[in-house]
């Protein structure tokens, strides 16, 4: 089998360096382009975030800017951050295409893969926190103050809150990405991964009640699915890992 770069051909230190500012310039323009299609709709985009909130608000209760500038400033961020969510898989892309003729071919052909699955794991975390974590927490959250304190929550605050869940709930799901990446490069071997199993369930656990309401349903919806996705990086790890003579012995 050829385990050599694709690309033989030595460039120098000048050539990189163009080659790496083109490629950042065409992804500042890209989430540049992305930007603009959708400050359009940054009040509407806002408004569907805020929904998990504002469904769980006592009536007459409405979410309030503090500052003079929040109005702008905060769907601003928010189409900013949407943006350079969206354009991720253009990003990762460029970043590929920059580090792949120094890639052996067995690199190569695992990186694909694990480029891609952790763009979508990432979009899938963001979604489980939006559609499953938010209502749990805000539910709590407006239900548990005194009678005569009304919710009526900044729409920066907000935006800053939704944000660290959003990138944390995004980080979580990469489990098995990671699990994936430790066996392969040798840093640790599936059995030795597996049997730090208890530890790696308690954290979970522990991740879920920092970032949920304290009841033992909400920590759960986030540990869970974070032990079965650390279940799934091991399992192919386990399979990513064997020798081909393993894989021959067992076809």
């Amino acid at each position: 089998m050829n385990d050599t770069p694709p690309n033989d051909q030595e460039m120098t230190l000048v050539q990189h360096l163009v080659e790496l500012r083109d490629r950042i310039l065409r992804i500042v323009l890209f989430i540049l382009v992305i930007f603009c299609g959708l400050f359009y709709f940054a009040n509407d985009i806002y408004t569907f975030v805020s929904e998990p909130l504002q469904d769980l608000l006592p009536e007459n209760s409405t979410m309030i800017a503090t500052e003079v500038a929040s109005p702008f400033l905060t769907p601003f961020k928010l189409t900013f951050f949407l943006a350079l969510f969206l354009s991720m898989p253009f990003v990762l892309y460029q970043i590929w295409s920059f580090i792949s003729p120094a890639l052996y071919q067995r690199e190569r052909r695992l990186a694909i893969p694990i480029l891609i699955s952790s763009i979508l794991l990432f979009y899938a975390g963001m979604a489980f926190a939006y559609f499953v974590v938010f209502p749990l927490i805000f539910g709590f959250f407006t239900t548990v103050g005194p009678a005569n304190v009304t919710v009526m929550t900044d729409i920066s605050s907000y935006l800053d809150f939704v944000l660290k869940l959003f990138f944390a709930f995004g980080l979580a799901f990469e489990i098995p990405i990671a699990a994936v990446i430790l066996i392969v490069a040798g840093v640790v071997s599936a059995d030795g991964l597996a049997q730090k199993r208890p530890y790696i369930i308690v954290g979970c656990f522990v991740f879920g009640m920092l970032l949920t309401p304290p009841d033992i349903m909400s920590q759960s919806l986030l540990a869970l699915p974070m032990w079965l996705l650390f279940e799934l990086g091991l399992l192919f790890g386990r399979l990513l890992s064997r020798s081909p003579k393993e894989s021959q012995t067992a076809e």
